[in-house]
């Protein structure tokens, strides 16, 4: 591929401003390692279309890796059954299940090469809206967007940059709402700062964005006034507007001079997301006062648009909103459950009233707190960062006739720039291969949801919806949290009833990756566990398909196939493969071309997104330590199904510490070496050469992945720490237990009275000293469950 797409030679956007170094002094977090990410500037927003012989190298890597495929199982037939090779049934089992293996991996390399063809092509044709048609299509009337930040014990500073790429989006009568997910009465000092941090950012970014946009709506206002009854424009305006054009770019230029710089995430934060759109209005302003040097005036309509454009970017409203405050909302701890408690209440009214049980959101007409619908809702991770055009390019996408049936539009997420540690690097490597994948993906109509960020269309969530009742409450679920991949099960949900989903073919989003190996480990066990129990949900969409009479095409059902239960099957046949010792009668040359396409192309993509050729070898050995992770989460997937339980949902630890690793992967890495070196002898003693090359390649990578990726002196920290854990008697708990039963006899008294009519005297429902506020002797009757709560006397 050309050379052209690296990342240090092609990151600037057009008209991109480099903001000087902030004045503030920060400590940087950590040192960087040797090996870490030296690229400053990230991949091209829009992709650099491929040469005509790239595409037809792709084509020939999938019919070069199908023709060796179909070939070794041909000879392998012949020779094993047919020639009478295969003398035992030790023998012929061992063909077999090598056959099956083989075609398993093969399906994967395939899919992963058919998508990246795609990928190809729809950076070929992709064809950029003009500014120009973006704000005359916003002109008059915007559909309504509300972003939600689901948050969790998240930094301050992480948060707070998310909000701010959110707030500063070029959309108009933009609603931005941080989703705090934190237990409202927190005892321990770090989660209370946390949440007090989050409950205060709101209301920060707002005040900071006060003064700009106040400044801008007037100057908007001013020129509305003076056009309203006609007339041409002046220049002595169109001077004023790029003036205008010009202080927005110096607030910015202070904003990102006082932000603090911690890591790489804030350098892309300062760089990419303000600092593109400084550049964006800088290069407007200078052509505004080229066209006034020039004589040339803008329509009225022009400049009116222009005007908008400053108040759109400076105008959002923020807040933010806790369900756990709340009884009558679900307090499942995952971020579906977040969301779906946000969704449900919006464009409805309610009463906040107080129950024996806690406050609660009961709905009502004439309610004094309004959660304003939405056209559209934006998704957005506290850890992922949007470009400044992302909303107006995706909900415009949106508003097409053609894609009327879109309910999801979202832009994969990239890495960012900069990582330091080797790990992190070659992690944001795969997460750069996957915006590949997933680009490719929609071009065969198998997108789908990447929970980081998407925009959904309201009405479409509004068919998926499964109302259930909990407590005599009423619990809403958009998104499915039956599964720790809520995406991946609603996007199956949405293909039932009709709905497409569809990946914008730029990188307009990026996203934190885990910097150590301990919660590297938590994030894709989560990643593997859940798409073995959706699988079966594609015979629902197969027969929903078929009963609107619409085509169902290969390429959509092997690729989702593939990207649900490839993890499942490449890497147990991985395990297989390390484990146990196949006849080498069984192996054959062909395997290797077999392979080798795949592998080339990977070196190929990952030199097209920046990285090195031989990154291919790291990111290999990298996969060998998820290989026990990723088991773990499929079986997570199995004791789910035996089960009928859900899987606890584990959040990605942002922690400026290292996460401990726990024991198991702790010591997997190292179970891996010693297999590899024990097959190695045998093979040796065995003769077995082709065999002993494969498990010399895997012992090499895995001692590579151990030093480099995790760590000698982390590791056996980390196994010190849990085995320490595990002999430590645990301290009993000094917490208050429950209170005991209400038992009345005779006539004794009870003082908590309307709890005991709430709960009834059931021996299961304990009595929470406190439960009851002062303020809740009156129990309103606005629809609260057991209206006779009421005192009489």
């Amino acid at each position: 591929m050309d050379n052209t797409n690296r990342r240090g030679t092609a990151g600037r956007g057009r008209g991109e401003v480099r903001i000087p170094a902030t004045t503030v002094a920060h400590e940087r977090r950590g040192r960087r390692q040797w090996g870490s990410d030296t690229h400053k500037d990230p991949m091209p927003a829009i992709p650099v279309p491929v040469t005509d012989r790239t595409i037809a190298i792709g084509r020939f890597a999938i019919v070069a890796t199908v023709i060796a495929w179909a070939t070794f199982v041909t000879v392998l037939f012949i020779e094993e059954f047919v020639q009478g090779r295969a003398f035992t049934r030790q023998f012929g089992v061992e063909a077999i299940v090598y056959v099956v293996l083989m075609t398993l991996l093969t399906a994967s390399a395939v899919a992963y090469l058919t998508a990246r063809l795609g990928f190809f092509y729809r950076a070929r044709d992709h064809w950029r809206v003009p500014r120009a048609d973006l704000e005359r299509a916003f002109a008059e009337a915007a559909p309504s967007l509300t972003v939600l930040v689901p948050s969790y014990q998240e930094e301050g500073r992480v948060v707070r940059m998310t909000l701010l790429s959110a707030a500063l989006q070029e959309y108009p009568g933009l609603r931005v709402v941080l989703l705090v997910d934190d237990a409202p009465d927190v005892r321990y000092t770090r989660p209370r700062a946390l949440l007090a941090a989050a409950r205060a950012l709101p209301a920060e970014v707002s005040e900071l964005l006060a003064g700009p946009a106040t400044r801008y709506r007037q100057a908007q206002d001013r020129f509305r006034d003076v056009h309203a009854a006609g007339g041409a424009v002046r220049l002595k305006e169109m001077h004023a507007l790029a003036g205008l054009y010009e202080d927005a770019v110096s607030w910015l230029g202070s904003l990102a001079a006082a932000h603090p710089r911690v890591d790489h995430s804030d350098d892309f934060f300062r760089d990419h997301v303000i600092g593109r759109l400084a550049g964006d209005l800088s290069l407007t302003a200078r052509a505004l006062r080229s066209a006034a040097a020039e004589g040339a005036t803008l329509a009225v309509a022009r400049l009116e648009q222009l005007h908008a454009r400053l108040v759109s970017i400076f105008t959002a409203e923020l807040s933010s909103f806790e369900r756990k405050r709340y009884v009558s909302l679900s307090h499942e701890a995952n971020k579906a459950m977040n969301l779906n408690s946000y969704i449900g209440l919006m464009g409805r009214r309610f009463h906040d009233v107080p129950t024996p049980a806690g406050r609660a959101l009961v709905p009502a007409e004439d309610g004094a707190t309004a959660f304003p619908d939405s056209d559209y809702i934006l998704t957005l991770d506290a850890d992922s960062v949007l470009l400044p055009e992302y909303c107006i390019r995706l909900v415009h996408l949106l508003e097409q006739s053609e894609h009327r049936r879109i309910a999801v539009a979202q832009t994969p997420y990239s890495s960012y720039p900069g990582s330091a540690t080797r790990l992190e690097r070659i992690a944001g490597a795969t997460t750069d291969l996957q915006h590949i994948v997933h680009q490719g993906m929609t071009y065969y109509d198998a997108t789908f949801w990447v929970g980081a960020n998407a925009v959904l269309r309201k009405r479409a969530l509004e068919e998926i919806v499964d109302v259930r009742h909990q407590g005599g409450w009423e619990i809403r679920r958009y998104v499915q949290d039956r599964t720790v991949i809520e995406d991946t099960d609603s996007s199956i949900d949405l293909r039932i009833h009709g709905w497409q989903l569809l990946n914008y073919p730029e990188r307009l989003s990026y996203s934190s990756t885990p910097p150590d190996f301990g919660a590297l480990c938590i994030q894709r066990r989560r990643w593997a566990n859940g798409g073995l129990l959706i699988l079966p949900k594609l015979r629902r969409q197969a027969r929903a398909q078929s009963r609107r009479g619409e085509e169902k095409r290969f390429g959509e059902y092997f690729l989702r196939v593939n990207y649900m239960a490839s993890i499942a099957w490449s890497t147990l046949a991985l395990l297989v493969l390390l484990v146990y010792p196949f006849n080498d009668q069984i192996l054959n040359p062909v395997l290797v071309f077999v392979a080798l396409p795949y592998f080339l192309m990977v070196a190929a993509d990952l030199r097209y997104c920046g990285y090195r050729r031989l990154d291919v070898l790291r990111v290999y050995a990298f996969n060998l330590l998820l290989v026990p992770v990723n088991l773990a989460g499929a079986g997570n997937s199995a004791v789910q199904w035996l089960t009928g339980g859900k899987v606890a949902f584990r959040r990605t630890p942002k922690v400026s510490d290292r996460t401990t690793t726990p024991l198991l992967f702790s010591l997997a890495p190292y179970a891996l070496l010693g297999l590899s070196v024990y097959t190695i002898v045998n093979d040796v003693l065995g003769q077995r050469w082709v065999n002993l090359a494969y498990a010399s390649l895997n012992a090499v990578l895995c001692t590579y992945a151990i030093v480099a990726f995790v760590g000698v002196r982390n590791s056996i920290v980390d196994i010190w720490v849990n085995l320490v854990s595990l002999l430590r008697q645990p301290e009993k708990s000094r917490r208050p237990g429950r209170a005991a039963p209400v038992r009345v006899t005779g006539t004794q008294s009870v003082a908590d009275w309307a709890a005991v009519l709430h709960h009834g005297a059931e021996d299961h429902v304990p009595m929470v000293p406190g439960a009851l506020a002062p303020e809740a002797g009156r129990v309103p009757s606005m629809g609260i469950p057991h209206e006779s709560l009421r005192r009489t006397g």
